[in-house]
């Protein structure tokens, strides 16, 4: 079975930044998931693309190097995802991005994990769907 690792605007914004506080934990989390892919797990680690606006990752900045060599994917704002992410934005007081992870995780045909630093938002944007929290 494929799992999918969601990152929020906090874990993107401390991979981009060495010096944040959290920045270890982030890596140490990915660190994991990477062992992971090594044993055969099919494991997928996307951010969605209104996080990546949010956290203000330009995938062409020099500064972007580190968190590109992570082989993230984009979890894009297609039509589909869009709806679903307005009807938990209208449904819930939550921010865009947030909405859109809820959307993402909804989407998704597998178990999820997300990394986050808002486990509650996040739980109450995936419902029904019951994802694995990491909180950072």
């Amino acid at each position: 079975m494929k799992r999918l690792v969601v990152l929020d605007s906090e874990a993107v914004y401390t991979l981009m930044t060495p010096a944040h506080p959290k920045h270890r934990k982030v890596v140490a989390h990915l660190g994991v998931v990477a062992q992971r892919k090594r044993k055969a797990q099919e494991i997928e680690v996307v951010v969605p693309t209104s996080v990546r606006v949010e956290a203000c990752w330009d995938r062409r900045e020099s500064g972007a190097a580190f968190i590109n060599r992570m082989r993230i994917a984009d979890a894009p704002l297609i039509s589909a995802a869009a709806d679903h992410a307005a009807a938990i934005r209208a449904s819930l007081d939550v921010s865009v991005a947030d909405a859109h992870i809820g959307a993402t995780i909804r989407r998704a045909d597998g178990a999820v994990t997300v990394i986050t630093s808002d486990p509650d938002d996040i739980e109450a944007a995936a419902s029904p769907s019951r994802p694995t929290i990491i909180s950072i």
